[in-house]
């Protein structure tokens, strides 16, 4: 018999969020970047709620892959980054 996953503490939660925008935010194409960013703050939008433990654990191991994921992205992403900035990223002058 398995024990039961212990739901992760407030501190774990909120250090896993910072590592998503942190991650999000070496994104060097723009859209790439916002979006990360949009759909890690959804993420955890969507998962405030979760007063069950189980699945509260299940969804911070979820956020932990997901987390690994996008790093691995960074990594490819800045191998292949374009030379020129997105029109949404230029000053205008």
């Amino acid at each position: 018999m398995a024990a039961a996953a212990a739901a992760p503490s407030k501190a774990q939660v909120l250090s896993l969020f910072r590592a998503f925008l942190r991650t999000g935010r070496k994104f060097s194409d723009y859209n790439i970047r916002e979006y990360t960013v949009r759909r890690a703050a959804d993420a955890f939008r969507d998962n405030r709620a979760l007063a069950d433990a189980p699945a509260a654990a299940a969804a911070f191991a979820d956020g932990k892959q997901q987390l690994e994921v996008a790093k691995r992205q960074v990594l490819v992403y800045s191998l292949y980054a374009p030379k020129a900035k997105s029109v949404v990223e230029m000053k205008i002058q």
